[in-house]
């Protein structure tokens, strides 16, 4: 495996969070690019869950065992956007509850445009939205957040 030619600086700088991109393949494909600008994502954790089991004779203690994983919903903010195939994509599934889902990968950029790392959600499809509050007497931007439940996570590290 051929690594980049990266500097010990490079190496050891840790990766700013702020800039990524979050690509939808809706036909499994074919990404969606117009869909791809958010201000927030959350939910890019996992989790074993475990269930603890007496051990006979024992009293005192209990053996821990593994039983599977957990993960959080996939949360994505952004300024309301207008006409984007995202917002169809919701509509349609919230409110005619029609599922097409589709696999989803975020990933995290460094100074240069280039990937570091990368989370990819496989057969995502939506199962909330929310709007912002409208008030009259604050001048912010609307908006929008989605969120999006998943059959498996696969962090990557590039």
């Amino acid at each position: 495996m051929l690594l980049p030619n990266l500097s010990a600086m490079e190496i050891n700088t840790p990766p700013v969070s702020y800039r990524f991109a979050v690509v939808f393949y809706p036909s499994g494909r074919t990404p969606n690019l117009v869909d791809m600008r958010f201000q927030k994502v959350s939910g890019l954790s996992l989790e074993v869950k475990t269930h603890k089991i007496q051990e006979g004779g024992n009293n005192v203690g209990h053996a821990v065992l593994p039983s599977g994983v957990r993960s959080p919903t996939l949360r994505l903010e952004r300024g309301m956007v207008l006409l984007s195939p995202l917002n169809t994509e919701f509509n349609s599934t919230l409110s005619f509850f029609q599922f097409n889902p589709c696999h989803v990968m975020v990933t995290l950029l460094n100074e240069t445009c280039l990937p570091t790392a990368a989370w990819l959600f496989f057969n995502a499809f939506p199962v909330g939205w929310q709007c912002s509050d409208l008030d009259a007497n604050a001048n912010v931007i609307l908006i929008d957040t989605f969120e999006l439940a998943y059959q498996r996570l696969q962090p990557l590290r590039v």
